[in-house]
This record gives C-alpha cells, structure tokens and sequence, in this order.
C-alpha cells in the first residue's frame, strides 16, 4: 500500500472516529467530547504546522480553534463529512489569530526581517509599498498575506496554478523586502 493510499486510509478512520465522537458529544456523553478534544488538539498542530510553517503563534493557533470548536460544536450536523467543518473553523481561527500577530517572517517561513521591521501590514499601509508592486504581485500579496487565502485558493482566483501563484508571492515579498530596505537606509 503507498504512502498516499496510507494517508487516505487514516483519515477515512480519522473521520469516522471524530464524526461519531462529536454526535455523542451534542448528545452530552463528556468522555467522548473530552477525547474528540485530546485527538483534535495534535490534528490542529499539525494542520497548522503543514498551511503555515513554523509560527511563533502555534499554540495560540491551537489553542483559539479548540475554543472555537467548543462554541461551535452545536453547528456540526453529524450527516456531513466532520473534516471539512473542522479544518474550516480551524482555518478561519488560524487566519483571525494571525491576523492580530505582528508579522514575522516574509517568506515562506524562512526569511526574517529585522526587529524593527515587525509589523509588516502597517509599514505596508503607510509607506504604500504595495501600491509600488506589479499588479499581479500586488494582487498575490493581497490575496494570500492580507486576506487569508491559501495559494492554491488565491491561484484559482487568478486563474493560475498553485505553483505560479507562489512564485508571485515569492517575488513580491521579495520586492518588498528589497523596497523596505532602501527606504529604512540613509540617503
């Protein structure tokens, strides 16, 4: 069995296994809803771990959509697939808490600014860099670092493929960088 039919496997278990633990959670057995939680909680992590690399705000991004989920759990309808409510409130969760957090990093997860670069968005605002930007790029950075979408969704927004959309947002954040450090250097 490969390694995708493996994954394929472990979720249709895991699936089955969260769905009937939340319908006996909404029918008040607390065992099951305590379980569903302590399962949930390592999906979470590495859910968000895999969408946005290593954040300094992981655990918060745990621990804000295990909140979530508990005041919302009276939405799941058991008759429906229990990932795709899941993985929504949680990415909804991930993107809010997110977007509260200073930015740190404007690569993929790896290229650093300085400390007193933090707050990528405002300096955004205020410097219009984005405006300075190629139109696609703009469009790129908006949609994926501003607004939330993943890159395969904002690629199916554009009409590009995942793999183009990272390109552009590779090269705007990289523009950007480059832009925010001619304008922090004395002239």
């Amino acid at each position: 069995m490969g390694r995708d039919q493996s994954r394929s496997n472990r979720w249709d278990v895991d699936e089955l296994r969260w769905s009937s633990l939340m319908s006996d959670a909404q029918s008040g057995d607390r065992r099951a809803y305590e379980m569903l939680l302590s399962e949930l909680g390592d999906a979470i992590e590495d859910y968000v771990r895999s969408r946005f690399g290593a954040i300094d705000v992981l655990e918060d991004c745990v621990q804000e959509s295990l909140l979530a989920l508990h005041r919302s759990r009276h939405t799941y309808d058991p008759r429906k697939p229990f990932r795709p409510w899941l993985f929504s409130v949680v990415r909804h969760r991930c993107i809010d808490v997110l977007r509260r957090t200073p930015l740190s990093y404007t690569g993929y997860d790896t290229e650093r600014l300085r400390p007193a670069d933090t707050d990528l968005s405002s300096q955004l605002d205020s410097a219009s860099l984005l405006g300075r930007l190629a139109p696609k790029e703009r469009e790129a950075v908006t949609l994926t670092k501003l607004e939330g979408y993943s890159m395969a969704e904002a690629g199916r927004r554009c009409g590009v493929s995942e793999g183009a959309m990272k390109v552009r947002v590779h090269r705007a954040l990289r523009s950007l960088k480059e832009l925010l450090e001619r304008e922090g250097s004395p002239t």
